[in-house]
């Protein structure tokens, strides 16, 4: 079978022009998706999320300001991003992407979403580029409605996922491990269940090796019932916001080892693409392809 891979138009905001946030980065993805053949039925379209879908992770009284474009600016600074209609529309698309990747993964084996990974939304307030976390309201929707006993989050983003661990906290069957540079944003960490904080220009093969310390140990410790994995790419030597010294091959090897660990021992699993910033857009979004030609190579 093909790959499963989630798309929706919202998933590209507009932004006031000269932003620094690489926005057109989402539908460059999608239209390399299609030029490499890795989406050859196209894409499969979400229901973005509401309000009641959001308070699953996220609390009801910052949903509703975010849903009425009505945060402080406080908040907004916080974010990075402006928080008006388009925004917060893709946001809301994106976490109905996860989840219906979530959903086709559990039914599939695996799949994707060209979205998703805002792993610094927390409970109460977004940070970091992101005003809902998608992977936290996705597994606790899961969890929630009995469809999942247990979960597992590889959160291999350059920045710790501290929003993830503030909307899991308290929930030991939905696990995180966050794989990251440890003197990169956010600089006071929210303590997950295993954090890997590496030092400054960790290479592929260091990188390597710490997948192999973590992943599979987990996965047999835990035995999940369903792994998010996020692949962010801001690892890679020439992110702008990254502090790492992975190449594209070692990206590639990163996101073929996580998938294929999770793969080998039968657990389904969602990919979501995480961090990436450059001001090259074509290469940016190569590197973004990369997990679902990983992906593509398990589902076949």
């Amino acid at each position: 079978m093909s790959l499963p891979i989630v798309f929706h138009p919202a998933y590209e905001a507009t932004l006031p022009e000269g932003h620094r946030f690489p926005m057109r980065k989402y539908g460059r993805l999608a239209e390399l998706l299609v030029e490499q053949g890795l989406a050859p039925h196209g894409f499969v379209r979400p229901e973005p999320a509401g309000a009641a879908l959001l308070a699953a992770a996220h609390d009801r009284a910052y949903v509703e300001a975010v849903l009425a474009l009505d945060v402080s600016r406080e908040i907004e600074r916080s974010i990075g991003l402006p928080v008006g209609a388009s925004v917060v529309a893709r946001s809301c698309a994106s976490v109905g992407g996860t989840l219906l990747a979530a959903r086709l993964a559990l039914a599939h084996g695996i799949a994707g979403s060209t979205a998703g990974g805002s792993h610094h939304a927390r409970r109460e307030t977004g940070a970091g580029f992101c005003i809902f976390n998608d992977v936290a309201v996705a597994a606790r929707t899961l969890h929630a409605e009995g469809t999942i006993a247990r979960a597992l989050v590889i959160d291999c983003d350059v920045h710790q996922g501290d929003g993830t661990a503030d909307c899991l906290s308290g929930t030991p069957d939905l696990f995180t491990l966050s794989i990251h540079a440890e003197k990169n944003y956010p600089t006071r960490k929210i303590v997950g269940d295993r954090d890997v904080g590496l030092p400054d220009g960790v290479d592929d093969a260091g990188y390597r090796a710490v997948l192999e310390a973590h992943v599979g140990p987990l996965l047999d410790a835990i035995r999940p019932d369903l792994v998010f994995y996020n692949a962010g790419v801001d690892p890679h030597r020439d992110d702008r916001l990254g502090r790492l010294d992975l190449t594209d091959a070692g990206l590639l090897a990163r996101d073929r080892y996580v998938v294929g660990a999770v793969r080998r021992r039968g657990i389904p699993l969602v990919g979501v693409i995480g961090g990436g910033y450059s001001t090259d857009i074509d290469a940016l979004a190569a590197r973004h392809a990369l997990v679902f030609a990983a992906m593509a190579e398990q589902a076949a």
